[in-house]
């Protein structure tokens, strides 16, 4: 039912996503379908495993064994600004619908979807006091629900200091379960081999979507040295065509950073990006309209330690890096400390097998015109976190996401 309601809001939701956060129209509407996927598909979920009551195997004649999920208690959600409505609805779904009580913490910078998606929520029939919301900066109330003895889970989605900070907090008092997604620095690997078009198109969806503020965004290519100075030249001339302006307007593609914060950290970046390597392209800010308009900036010849290879920046800011044998290319993608998306463009079989054998991220993609690294679609790709991007090893809008919030009850009955 709240599914079928939040269609019908459906561009009333995105239209204040993109007044709220700063998306544009397409950014916007795919974050309300995602949504709205979530809604449908754990429903199903719930639906084909039966509500998890599942008969075991028969020790003896008289006895039935049954292995039952049952819910934790109260989750705490703590939900971010970019896809205010998308994680936030996954999030809280995958608690309500296991039969666990909600208190979300939105983030300060989208309280508003927040306050719309409980208001779907509560039309739709979720029973007073099942979902709660609280607002306020994450240092102070985040922490309060982070440390509290009467919260039985958390599920977080942020950066990995937070996430970790998290994890650590939350498991001083008792064990409990803490499930989070924290960012990445995901990696294109262009090769010799690639279509070109394809390849040119993918990597500036995926680097400066929604200003690169994705935890799924590419912020490192990793391009073959024979066809670099063709590929950059052309990336150039197509994102040089990418419109940086008002969200509102129809053929904005690029819009603003989420706050001052981020705009004054794009700043020092590209102070340090020009100290360090060289500017391709952007490395300038709008300064005729009224916001934090940041131009999508591509940054060569960082050296391979460099901060920007290793750190997420959560800024459209795409580092490139140079390879000669493929083997270095999977080298150098997995030189990091996260491993959540990943994406090649390769017309050789053996090198995709490799990226997928070798790759060291949750979730990969080959030749994927429409984002390189972005754009998992629930029930089809599940986004799950190795490494530093995540602790469950389980993905959001997979099979195995609902089970988090559960824990496992074994029943035995004497005949």
């Amino acid at each position: 039912k709240a599914a079928n309601i939040m269609s019908k809001k459906k561009y009333e939701l995105a239209a204040l996503l993109t007044y709220e956060n700063g998306k544009n129209r397409y950014e916007a509407i795919a974050d309300v379908d995602e949504a709205i996927d979530f809604l449908r598909y754990y429903a199903y979920i719930m639906e084909e495993n039966e509500g998890y009551i599942k008969k075991m195997n028969q020790c003896y004649p008289d006895e039935e064994s049954y292995s039952v999920l049952r819910p934790y208690g109260i989750f705490a959600v703590i939900s971010p600004f970019n896809f205010p409505i998308a994680i936030t609805t996954g999030m809280c779904t995958g608690a309500l619908i296991t039969g666990n009580t909600v208190v979300l913490k939105p983030s300060s910078d989208t309280p508003i979807s927040a306050i719309k998606l409980l208001e779907i929520f509560e039309e739709a029939g979720v029973i007073d006091g099942a979902i709660n919301l609280i607002t306020g900066s994450g240092s102070v109330i985040g922490d309060a629900l982070v440390t509290s003895k009467d919260i039985d889970g958390i599920v977080f989605t942020g950066s990995r200091d937070v996430g970790i900070n998290i994890y650590n907090k939350a498991n001083q008092i008792r064990p409990k379960p803490v499930i989070t997604e924290m960012g990445g620095k995901n990696a294109c690997i262009v090769s010799k081999d690639a279509d070109i078009d394809k390849a040119i198109v993918g990597v500036a969806r995926a680097a400066f979507g929604y200003s690169g503020q994705k935890c799924s965004a590419c912020s490192r290519l990793i391009i073959h040295k024979d066809i670099k100075d063709e590929f950059m030249d052309r990336l150039i001339n197509f994102v040089d065509k990418l419109k940086v302006g008002n969200p509102i307007e129809k053929d904005t593609f690029i819009g603003p950073v989420i706050n001052n914060k981020a705009y004054e950290k794009y700043n020092r970046c590209i102070d340090i990006a020009s100290k360090d390597g060289k500017i391709l392209y952007g490395g300038k800010v709008r300064e005729d309209l009224n916001g934090y308009y940041v131009y999508p900036t591509i940054v060569d010849k960082l050296p391979k330690d460099h901060e920007f290879l290793k750190e997420e920046l959560f800024l459209p800011i795409l580092a490139v890096i140079q390879y000669d044998r493929f083997e270095d290319a999977i080298n150098i993608a997995n030189d990091v400390d996260y491993g959540l998306t990943a994406g090649i463009f390769s017309n050789n079989k053996l090198e995709v097998d490799k990226f997928f054998d070798e790759i060291q991220a949750g979730v990969l993609y080959a030749n994927r015109e429409k984002s390189a690294t972005t754009g998992a679609m629930v029930g089809a790709q599940p986004f799950v976190g190795w490494k530093y991007s995540g602790i469950s090893g389980k993905g959001t809008g997979g099979r195995y996401y609902l089970e988090l919030f559960l824990r496992e009850q074994s029943r035995t009955i004497n005949k």
